[in-house]
């Protein structure tokens, strides 16, 4: 077999005879969505942002704003109001999906240019395999305490790793694990996934509320959780709750970003609006309280706030647990190992592997490039930035910095300047008459847009 015969076997399928150019614009999964693929109706959206709601990553984000010094009740105001905000650009952004039936990679040549959504798709492939990454590791922290409640032992397992590598042998394999296990989710096409979401609607929201009222026991009652004062007063509050609000849009800023992905499966545009518009604030709000009562239940139970509720499930078997004990953890975690794989499916190899389709659409499909931000999030040790809730946090905040300024143009592009027009047949060649050729297929307007939303938060994202 010669070289030129081993590339056409790694191809994609496509059309016979298209020019390079032609190859370069486009395959299977940049052409707008055919009719049977458009499957997703809206009780999926209601069903998927359910299940997307509740994760680790939600409960994570709303427990640092207790240990940041709130009380529980300011924490659930922030999360209502940054949700709240999230829900109207989302769907804004979704429209064009949901209308012409194309993903994120497609919309963003409307705004950028045929080659200047280049880089934007390079952006967003970047931080999503990073972003995989770091909710594997959330996920094998949940496939730690799974098998701790299985085998005590699992607790001692002696480390063979150096103390430059930031993790230890225990962590790692459990990461690996939950990377192994994720594998074999990658490789339905979208159309097909909305099955899983559904599974972890249900699971999910089960084990959170299990969670919820064990915590409300084990603090003897709601009245001692809720009558906690919070720390902060003045100015010190009403930033900490700026920051707060933005910790919750900057955790949606990919789901943002890549609207159109699962919008462009939407049996019809309606289904795609209020699902989302009520379903965001209502579903997140609902999972932050759960993790806002069981976050600050950690400080009746032990004196102290625990912002990673996994790290408090691992309390629960400190000691001589009890095999009822010991069975409620294994369920708990379990779902949420479930809730993990979704999201992370969701939230990044969807994304990714659209995004690397553009990139590279002669050679890459989405299931390929879920298998690349698969790779990808294997090897980036996801494990310093979750060192604790401040890096967190400020890894958050960087991260949005760039994706909600491509969002923002898109947006802007749709509703304001075409006016939702957009001529899709132009998005696959590169006719100087076209109307997203631009300059050499570079849109300088946007990106002028687009730099302006960076620079405004340079000085924020430098001290972070």
């Amino acid at each position: 077999m010669g070289f030129k015969e081993f590339v056409q076997k790694l191809e994609v399928d496509h059309e016979p005879g298209l020019t390079n150019t032609q190859l370069f614009l486009n395959n299977d999964d940049l052409l707008p969505v055919p009719e049977f693929k458009r499957a997703w109706k809206a009780w999926n959206f209601g069903a998927f942002w359910l299940a997307d709601s509740f994760n680790i990553n939600t409960w994570m984000i709303v427990s640092s704003m207790i240990t940041a010094g709130l009380s529980w009740w300011q924490a659930w105001i922030c999360v209502w109001i940054g949700y709240g905000i999230v829900g109207p650009f989302l769907v804004a952004n979704a429209r064009p999906g949901a209308i012409f039936h194309i993903t994120f990679p497609a919309v963003a040549r409307t705004s950028f240019g045929l080659f200047g959504s280049l880089w934007c798709t390079f952006n967003r492939a970047a931080m999503a395999c990073i972003w995989y990454g770091v909710q594997a590791w959330i996920g094998g922290s949940c496939v730690k305490t799974m098998l701790r409640s299985m085998w005590l032992s699992v607790e001692n397992i002696p480390n063979g790793l150096p103390e430059s590598s930031g993790t230890n042998t225990r962590d790692f394999v459990c990461f690996f694990l939950f990377w192994l296990i994720s594998l074999p989710a990658l490789y339905p096409e979208m159309h097909k996934i909305r099955h899983l979401f559904t599974a972890k609607a249900i699971f999910a929201p089960t084990a959170g509320i299990i969670f919820f009222v064990w915590s409300i026991v084990k603090a003897k009652g709601v009245g001692p959780i809720i009558h906690q004062p919070g720390r902060l007063h003045g100015s010190d509050l009403a930033w900490q709750m700026v920051i707060a609000i933005m910790s919750c849009v900057s955790n949606m800023a990919t789901l943002i970003t890549n609207a159109p992905d699962f919008a462009s499966r939407a049996h019809k545009p309606k289904d795609a609006v209020w699902p989302q518009i009520i379903g965001i604030p209502l579903g997140f709000s609902m999972v932050s309280f759960l993790g806002i009562i069981v976050s600050s239940s950690s400080t009746v139970i032990y004196g102290e706030p625990v912002w990673n509720p996994i790290d408090l499930l691992g309390k629960l078997l400190d000691g001589h647990p009890s095999g009822a004990t010991r069975f409620g953890v294994w369920f708990i975690s379990a779902s949420f190992i479930l809730a993990q794989l979704g999201t992370n499916i969701a939230a990044n190899s969807v994304s990714a592997g659209c995004d690397l389709t553009a990139l590279f659409p002669r050679f890459i499909n989405i299931r390929r490039g879920g298998y690349v931000a698969a790779l990808v999030g294997l090897v980036m040790c996801p494990w310093n930035l979750l060192k604790d809730s401040n890096s967190f946090t400020s890894y958050l905040s960087a991260y949005s910095v760039f994706l909600s300024s491509i969002a923002g143009v898109m947006i802007s592009e749709y509703w304001f300047v075409r006016r939702g027009h957009y001529r899709v047949a132009d998005l696959y060649h590169t006719g100087r008459d076209g109307w997203y050729w631009y300059t050499f297929g570079i849109n300088w307007r946007a990106y002028a847009a687009y730099i302006s939303g960076i620079l405004i938060n340079v000085v924020g994202f430098a001290g972070a």
